[in-house]
């Protein structure tokens, strides 16, 4: 019987926390605003909006941008895939259970642009049999 082990990618394989606070940071230092910006940015974040269009509505009302809220989540999806990050030990772990036999899949929500960049870009594509992307 073949074994088969299915990971999420945000938060699970990639460290999601780590590469939003590096995405305010960013956003914060484009628009010259101070590090508070950022703990407002990271404090609404984890206030748990359950889409990003909702998050950008409070960002663009808050900061009082022109910016349209579906530019700021373009902006966004195009940039995290540059800044998410795969420990070691992760792939390290996907390594040894691939050598073991197993299949390894990664199974996923969102934004198809936004999950497939950041799989193409922490190597992570390389590194398990399949992927999954739902909405």
């Amino acid at each position: 019987m073949q074994r088969l082990a299915l990971f999420d990618l945000d938060s699970t394989l990639v460290d999601l926390d780590l590469a939003f606070r590096a995405w305010a940071r960013e956003f914060a230092g484009q628009l010259g605003l101070r590090g508070e910006a950022v703990d407002w940015l990271v404090a609404l974040d984890r206030a748990g909006f359950p889409h990003r269009e909702a998050f950008f509505a409070q960002v663009r009302e808050h900061f009082d941008l022109s910016w349209p809220v579906e530019e700021l989540w373009s902006r966004y999806r195009k940039r995290m895939p540059y800044l998410v990050r795969c420990r070691p030990e992760v792939m390290d772990g996907l390594s040894h259970l691939r050598a073991s036999g197993w299949k390894v899949a990664i199974v996923t929500n969102g934004t198809a642009d936004n999950r497939l960049g950041k799989i193409q870009q922490t190597g992570l594509a390389e590194a398990v049999d399949a992927c999954a992307l739902g909405r």
